[in-house]
């Protein structure tokens, strides 16, 4: 046994990292073909030009430090979604707001409790604090979350729920009114943590099929027990810049902003998030090209006989039916990158961002190559 192992705190010591990108750089990648990056669900526009034009202005102040609460950008969404100031904190990324979450609600014998086949970093931040994650079953149809079987997990040590909705990998959504019911029968020692970092996406989706999504503000107007978390990286295209916010109960948010880190969100990031939110055409170009782009990958991979769950998100969860590891290599061997999910729980899916039309038609081109080359005698 190293030295360490004796020192480091038993979380430190039974905690996996987090690997965003488990293959090297394929062989076959050059300066000419740079790689297909359809693995984290990002922006295949990339960033507003206004957050690029605010992101360079900002810069010429880089030598004083931010402000440490944001507080230009929380005025602004408070404004934006109607709820008061003390009821909004911006983080670096929805991540923090988790581990914030978990570090303040949380303890050794506590618990938190999600589904199955859900964000993986959940369990991590629960497990940093020295909790345990319950995992509930999902569906039987395993493609949606089984919402009684999360209330029957829940007990007098639970101090968290999370609801990724959509869900992340399987880019599924639990409706309005199911959310309503959900609430309605969560006791008041639980905290609520609604994960819609996918919003823009799904609200688009909901618009175009007639659906309600979201009526989770509401909810927080109201006094729930809930926290909302939303963030830059996905639709507005700032993944890179790790800056994010969550819509809380007033007293819960200022614990939570005890626990943060000094000057953890950037003048920089500050600078481009509050741009991002004026560009409403970069919102639009990026919300229409995911719905229109959606139709087209589903139709392509179920073609190959490959199970396409409907998604409500900017990426497509695909059950190959065989190893997803192995087809995840092949396709970073022909320069794309997607995400094969054994480590979620899931060992015969991988999860594609829905990405342009051409990075889209590359990444069919190449599963259809290697699905001929795997029926060739």
């Amino acid at each position: 046994m190293s030295r360490f192992s004796d020192l480091v705190s038993k979380p430190a010591r039974d905690m996996a990292g987090y690997s965003p990108v488990p293959f090297p750089k394929p062989a076959t990648a050059d300066a000419e073909s740079p790689l297909v990056k359809l693995d984290s669900n990002e922006n295949p526009f990339g960033p507003s030009p206004l957050a690029i034009e605010a992101m360079q202005s900002a810069t010429s102040a880089a030598s004083s430090y931010p402000d440490d609460d944001s507080s230009e950008l929380r005025r602004r969404l408070s404004l934006h979604h109607t709820v008061p100031l003390e009821q909004v904190l911006v983080t670096a990324g929805s991540t923090q707001m988790l581990s914030l979450l978990c570090h303040t609600m949380l303890a050794p014998g506590m618990n938190a409790v999600t589904s199955e086949l859900s964000f993986v970093v959940y369990g991590m931040a629960a497990h940093a604090a020295g909790a345990e994650l319950i995992r509930t079953p999902m569906r039987n149809d395993g493609e949606g979350f089984d919402v009684d079987a999360i209330l029957a997990a829940i007990n007098d040590n639970t101090r968290l729920v999370f609801l990724a909705n959509p869900n992340n990998p399987t880019g599924t959504l639990i409706d309005a009114a199911a959310v309503d019911e959900f609430l309605a029968k969560v006791p008041d020692h639980v905290v609520v943590v609604l994960d819609e970092a996918y919003y823009e996406f799904a609200l688009y989706f909901a618009k175009l099929r007639h659906f309600e999504y979201s009526r989770s503000l509401e909810h927080l107007r109201r006094g729930a027990g809930v926290v909302i978390l939303r963030t830059f990286s996905k639709a507005h295209g700032l993944a890179g810049l790790r800056i994010g916010y969550g819509l809380g109960p007033a007293e819960l948010l200022a614990y939570c902003a005890r626990m943060r880190n000094t000057f953890s969100v950037s003048s920089v990031a500050e600078s481009a998030a509050l741009a991002a939110l004026d560009d409403h055409n970069h919102i639009e170009r990026t919300v229409s090209n995911n719905a229109s782009q959606a139709e087209v990958l589903m139709e392509g991979l179920t073609k190959l006989g490959y199970r396409v769950v409907t998604t409500w998100a900017n990426f497509l969860y695909c059950d190959l039916r065989q190893d997803a590891f192995g087809l995840s290599a092949r396709l970073r061997n022909e320069g794309i990158s997607v995400r094969s999910l054994g480590a979620w729980g899931a060992p015969t899916g991988i999860r594609v961002t829905i990405g342009t039309p051409e990075q889209n038609e590359l990444l069919l081109t190449a599963v259809r190559k290697i699905a001929s080359l795997s029926e060739s005698p």
